[in-house]
């Protein structure tokens, strides 16, 4: 079973990648979309939950999203068909970092995916690239709350504190205009659901071939998440304009 697989099965409860629950997401979407007739860009966009509920929302928006995954883009489509949101939803099979498009956004989204840029500065660079005048940032990533050990750090990556985090958006040139940090109930609820969607999965296939294996990646993760950075980790997301247009 290939990581995309066990992913995809990990998410199916919860397709919102990323430790957030329904109204934070709503929020968001709310707080970054600049206007009712906005075009929309995700970086990273997997299955595109994040496009879909902005579209489902806005009857007059467009979006677009990027990712290299054409199993995912295909969830997409067939998803923005059933909301009947087919006609206003662009997908392309690319690398985000390689991603370029004839006309700029109102909105430029990456939660969760600021890895496929190679950290969050390199991520707000390249989303400005593709911002229209007066248009908004909406990027999620984690931070360290507490010292973390070296295995989280080996998990997670290079994060830094809250403040920290902060001072290097502004440095890159950028002013937070809303934003949403993760409760506990959230970042817990998306790790209970993240493991026990792929057990369950395991435990409703007893004679599939990956069943040992989709268990043993349950099991995996949950320790990484107990014993490594459930302590130590925070989901921030944040709605950013150029300070400096």
């Amino acid at each position: 079973m290939d990581r995309q697989t066990i992913s995809e099965l990990a998410h199916t409860d919860h397709p919102i990648a990323a430790p957030l629950d329904d109204d934070s997401v709503h929020r968001l979407l709310e707080r970054g979309i600049p206007h009712g007739d906005a075009r929309v860009l995700d970086l990273g966009c997997g299955g595109g939950e994040w496009l879909l509920r902005a579209l489902a929302g806005h009857p007059r928006l467009t979006a677009e999203g990027v990712d290299v995954s054409e199993r995912a883009l295909a969830r997409a489509r067939a998803a923005a068909g059933r909301r009947g949101v087919e006609d206003r939803l662009v997908l392309h099979r690319r690398d985000a970092a390689d991603f370029t498009a004839p006309h700029r956004f109102d909105l430029v989204l990456c939660v969760g995916s600021t890895h496929a840029f190679g950290g969050l500065s390199a991520t707000l660079a390249a989303a400005r690239e593709h911002l229209a005048p007066g248009g908004r940032v909406l990027v999620g990533d984690g931070f360290w709350t507490d010292t973390p050990s070296a295995e989280a750090v080996e998990m997670l990556g290079d994060l830094t504190d809250l403040p920290t985090t902060l001072d290097r958006v502004a440095a890159d040139g950028w002013t937070p205009v809303g934003g949403h940090i993760s409760t506990r109930a959230e970042l817990d609820g998306y790790e209970w659901s993240w493991t026990g969607s792929l057990a369950s999965w395991a435990l409703d296939h007893p004679t599939d071939p990956d069943r040992a294996q989709a268990l043993e990646a349950a099991t995996a993760h949950r320790d990484g998440w107990l014993r490594a950075y459930r302590d130590v980790m925070g989901f921030l997301c944040l709605v950013l304009r150029p300070t400096h247009p």
